[in-house]
């Protein structure tokens, strides 16, 4: 167990998930003392204080993000991993869905509408002149534009045909965007996965106000609803075994009784009880502190506690990764084979895992030696 005595969290303007965190950590053990990250000068190869570090804010703050790096590095277990998520983009995630056989939907990179900074016409010359027409052929409308990299909703489109498309590109300057197809979807879900292997599954309507988005039921029930829970836990995990991602968000659009991944580059997604709810809110919180502790405890001095992603290592030893499958792998011509396909895929998912309509409840971390409450 690494001698270093602290789990922290460093967190930005959000107050309720940070502190019930903390409190949570501190309830439940005695081994580490649980509290909000404090950042004076920070020297080179120094270690810090901590075993374990919840970053929730260095997508926003360079410095942290180099701070945590050189944490990382001198043995601290920073959740997630900085390293990663600095290289990490949704593009490349549905590329590598795509390679795990989760369906996605279709999905073109765009280069940037204006050039970047110190660049002119002559840094272009492997740029082919954009086929337009094939793009939006292959796409179709109306369509969404987002950038490829980050979130929080910031620069996103809903295009309904092509004039539309290239008013509102000119407006993403020197974004890199990409172009999606839209799902028309039944139900939709986000899912919290904490540690690589805890799940929870919200039913969320995202054209709801941000205040209202977890107020709403599934439409999918019985039988089936068990089977498609099956099918998105079983997908979660894929997702997030594969990127390394300790804490992380998961959003699916089901249509036709397909979940297609839509969003899941979420290393710091929302967990504010005004916005989740109260009982989304209390899950984050304990699955959130049995990871901590968890780390914490299995950390070694000195060392790297980072959780590497399974594209990571297999890239590492050359191994070779799951055979692509297209970009909509269960779209059969026929709507009637589309729906069967579904079914199929859900029904034989629903074998193998769990199945359940309500995820279960984070296990309790292993007692420590002294008492925990």
């Amino acid at each position: 167990m690494s001698t270093q005595k602290k789990i922290g969290i460093l967190f930005g303007q959000e107050n309720t998930f940070p502190q019930a965190f903390v409190e949570r950590v501190n309830q439940k053990q005695t081994d580490f003392v649980a509290e909000a990250v404090s950042i004076g000068m920070v020297s080179q190869g120094e270690p810090t204080a901590y075993a374990v570090i919840i970053d929730r804010i260095s997508q926003d703050v360079p410095f942290y993000k180099a701070y945590l790096k050189n944490a990382a590095l001198t043995g601290t277990a920073v959740v997630n991993n900085p390293f990663w998520w600095s290289a990490d983009e949704k593009f490349f995630n549905n590329c590598l869905a795509i390679q795990l056989g989760v369906p996605v939907p279709k999905t073109v990179l765009l280069p940037s509408h204006d050039r970047p900074d110190d660049t002119s016409e002559r840094s272009f010359r492997n740029l082919e002149w954009m086929n337009w027409n094939q793009i939006f052929a292959h796409i179709g409308f109306p369509a969404y534009m987002k950038p490829h990299a980050g979130g929080g909703w910031k620069s996103v489109y809903k295009l309904h045909d092509a004039p539309d498309f290239f008013h509102k590109f000119k407006e993403t300057s020197q974004l890199v965007m990409m172009l999606q197809e839209e799902i028309v979807f039944d139900d939709y879900f986000r899912c919290y996965c904490i540690g690589g292997k805890d799940v929870l599954i919200m039913p969320y309507e995202p054209r709801n106000a941000h205040h209202l988005r977890y107020a709403t039921e599934p439409h999918t029930t019985g039988p089936a609803g068990k089977a498609l829970m099956a099918t998105i836990k079983d997908y979660v995990l894929k997702l997030n075994h594969a990127l390394g991602y300790d804490f992380n968000t998961v959003e699916f659009a089901i249509r036709e009784g397909i979940p297609y991944a839509i969003d899941f580059c979420n290393p710091a997604p929302d967990a504010d009880v005004h916005s989740v709810g109260q009982a989304n809110f209390d899950w984050v919180v304990e699955a959130a502190a049995n990871m901590a502790i968890e780390r914490a405890r299995a950390a070694q001095n000195s060392t790297d506690n980072l959780t590497w992603g399974t594209f990571v290592q297999q890239s590492a030893t050359r191994e070779a990764m799951a055979p692509a499958v297209a970009d909509a792998p269960l779209k059969p011509k026929k709507k009637d084979d589309k729906a069967k396909a579904g079914r199929e895929l859900m029904a034989e998912t629903a074998a193998k895992v769990e199945t359940a309509t309500q995820p279960e409840k984070p296990k309790a971390g292993k007692k420590a030696k002294k008492k925990e409450k």
